[in-house]
Parts: C-alpha cells; structure tokens; sequence
C-alpha cells in the first residue's frame, strides 16, 4: 500500500523507539526481565504496527494498525512516568521522552483522521 519509510510518524517513532532502548539501558539489572524489557517492547510496537499497516490492502486495515500503534504510544507514556517515578530516569530525561511520545500521538491521530 505505502512504504512506511516514507511516514514522518513512523521516523519519529522509531527515533523514539531508538532514545528508549538507550534510556533503558541504564535501568537496573533487575529491571532486564521487567519495566525495560516492557517498555522496548511497546516503543517497537509503535513503529513496527506503522509499518504492518502499510503493507496491508486497505485503508481499514492501516487504520486498524495504527490504532494499535496508538495504544502502544499510550503504553510507552505510561512506562515514561513510571520509570520517573521510580528514579529510574530524571526530570530532564522524562521530559524528552514524554515530549517525543505526545508529538508520535498527535501525528498518529492526524493520519487516523487522515485516511478515513
């Protein structure tokens, strides 16, 4: 249908993707199995249902995955305030996060509005 490569939503989402895998890094060990693994995992989702999406037929089926690609952003925003609330990551750091994942938000739904 579309080459995801050329979404400006799927960039920021795997600029993100990328900035969470870094940050979580320095999470503690005990935290590998858990919160980090938790939160890598959701950052991909959102860039990886991006891409899903547009290989697929329709635009119900694009919508439909970015609508997951959604609801994994709202998963990563969470994991965000918890890994802060935690002391896992500080103000500075959770203010970019926090910064990133609202603007891949607002694109997401901008395009969902887009393609209907």
């Amino acid at each position: 249908m579309k080459d995801f490569r050329e979404l400006k939503v799927w960039h920021k989402a795997h600029k993100l993707t990328l900035e969470i895998y870094k940050t979580s890094a320095k999470f503690p060990k005990e935290e590998t199995y858990g919160l980090s693994s938790q939160i890598r995992r959701a950052a991909a989702s959102i860039a990886t249902n991006i891409a899903e999406g547009c290989g697929r037929g329709s635009k119900k089926e694009l919508k439909q995955f970015l609508q997951i690609s959604m609801g994994s952003a709202s998963e990563v925003e969470y994991q965000i305030l918890l890994s802060h609330e935690l002391g896992y990551i500080d103000t500075k750091v959770h203010d970019s996060l926090n910064s990133g994942i609202q603007e891949v938000k607002k694109m997401l739904s901008s395009y969902i509005v887009k393609i209907n």
